[in-house]
């Protein structure tokens, strides 16, 4: 699943006119490069959801074939934040574990190091990956605590909005609802059943129209 349903109020004025997941870097939208990303690691099965302008995302995507992938939609009335759209999706997402990719970053992960395989030791409900603190989010989100995530300890990394869940994380939120990520994984946390993985690879919080222009220089003089 890609999370594309965002308004995007730090990229504003761009994301009144287009979505932020349709803003191009390098050529492309943000969310091509994740769908091209997936295509490689044979993840062809998406879903996407949507709220500001997601009209544009659905005739500009259409149904994937283009990118040999197969999308399905999941549009929200209004954004019902991460944890919400998820849970909204869950039908569309079937009963296994799945991924989840946060529509408006940018990064080089290898998504076959994500499989079925990364929850099955003591049943975890999550595994997340990590990478470095940002210079924009400098005090970090969670501790990876050797494959273990824990909601307390140092140093803290920041969550990169890449994970794999099991549906069940999601089980109690009632569809069409607002709900946040980060309760039900500190709760998860607190149980020992959230797992992670360090990137040290490229990534960039797309977040803002300077970091969107530092980006883009960046992918044209590389």
């Amino acid at each position: 699943m890609i999370l594309a349903a965002g308004r995007g109020e730090r990229m504003r004025p761009l994301t009144d006119t287009t979505p932020k997941p349709l803003l191009e870097v390098g050529g492309k939208p943000l969310i091509v490069w994740h769908i091209e990303n997936l295509a490689r690691a044979e993840i062809r099965e998406l879903v996407i959801n949507h709220a500001h302008l997601g009209k544009q995302i659905e005739d500009f995507l259409g149904d994937g074939s283009r990118y040999n992938v197969s999308i399905h939609y999941s549009p929200e009335a209004e954004a019902l934040e991460t944890a919400g759209g998820i849970a909204n999706a869950l039908p569309l997402l079937g009963g296994a574990p799945f991924l989840v990719v946060n529509g408006d970053v940018f990064c080089d992960f290898d998504y076959t190091q994500l499989s079925g395989e990364a929850l099955q030791m003591d049943q975890q409900l999550a595994c997340l990956v990590m990478v470095d603190n940002p210079p924009h989010h400098p005090t970090g989100d969670f501790f990876l605590d050797g494959t273990k995530i824990r909601a307390q300890g140092m140093p803290l990394l920041t969550f990169s909005g890449i994970g794999l869940y099991r549906p069940e994380l999601f089980s109690a939120i009632p569809r069409g609802t607002k709900a946040k990520l980060a309760p039900l994984l500190r709760e998860a946390m607190d149980c020992g059943k959230v797992g992670g993985m360090h990137h040290h690879g490229r990534w960039v919080d797309v977040g803002t129209p300077q970091r969107l222009a530092e980006l883009e220089l960046e992918i044209r003089e590389n």
